[in-house]
């Protein structure tokens, strides 16, 4: 179970992992994963509370991440130059607002560890099946948009005067990074989330020029540094998501000095 649910994160991550480096927007997705936390906080108090099992909380972090996802899309289209403070006032509300919420659940609080640090271990077959729908949508919408995202990423401003529309595309992109943010945090948690969400797209940008190859590299990559952090795992008694991203911190530092000069990106002049 956690090796499906290892490879089924590992599509979504790499794929728009890739966009997310190129785009250089990895604040923005750090803040997108921390939100969800207050999301995840309140649907798990209103679910032990006032007892509605139909309030899981994966809905609400699904909920918190798209909100959180169109409001700073919205404030880098219209205000930014305040863009890094109010990064930094979602980050820290949506942690501060799970905080609370969790610590007001009755009952045990381990699923804020979970959500936390991430437990593959504890993946249901219910799981596997969100995770594959959310893949579904994920490579459906990059492959339909795959062009304009390009577009996008390489130069906005030159995307919007041939006609691009640039505003509802980066809110897309903002979407469905939330949609993948809600895909790992299970595999390995809220805290981790952009280890795997940024490093095998940035070790894979070392050794392509191209954006499919890299997203493809991206994909294996991500599989490769989850299987083999969840058997470290096992045989250090470490904690799976905590083990996975040491060892893609660990790959990348150590592939940095062969690959200094493809640090730039190239790829944007030829695509």
């Amino acid at each position: 179970m956690a090796f499906f649910a290892s490879l089924l994160a590992s599509i979504a991550s790499g794929t728009i992992g890739s966009f997310v480096v190129i785009k250089r927007i990895s604040f923005i997705a750090g803040a997108i994963a921390h939100s969800l936390l207050g999301g995840m906080g309140l649907f798990l108090w209103l679910q032990r509370s006032f007892n509605l099992p139909w309030l899981d909380p994966i809905l609400g972090a699904f909920l918190a991440a798209i909100g959180s996802g169109m409001l700073l899309g919205w404030i880098h289209l219209n205000y930014r130059q305040r863009e890094d403070a109010v990064i930094a006032a979602i980050w820290s509300t949506g942690v501060a607002m799970g905080i609370v919420f969790f610590s007001l659940t009755p009952g045990t609080n381990v699923e804020f560890m979970n959500f936390l640090l991430g437990n593959i271990l504890w993946i249901r077959t219910k799981d596997l099946l969100i995770l594959g729908g959310l893949d579904l949508v994920i490579l459906g919408a990059t492959c339909f948009y795959y062009r304009r995202f390009l577009a996008l990423c390489f130069d906005e401003e030159q995307a919007l005067l041939r006609g691009v529309p640039v505003r509802r595309l980066y809110l897309l992109l903002l979407s469905l990074v939330a949609i993948t943010i809600v895909s790992l945090i299970q595999v390995i948690g809220t805290v981790l989330v952009i280890a795997l969400l940024t490093i095998p797209a940035t070790l894979a940008s070392l050794f392509t020029h191209r954006l499919p190859t890299m997203i493809a590299l991206a994909i294996g990559f991500s599989l490769l540094f989850s299987f083999f952090g969840l058997e470290c795992a096992y045989l250090l008694d470490w904690p799976p998501g905590s083990t996975i991203a040491l060892l893609s911190a660990f790959v990348y530092i150590a592939t940095l000095p062969l690959k200094k000069k493809s640090l730039s990106f190239p790829f944007f002049r030829k695509n």
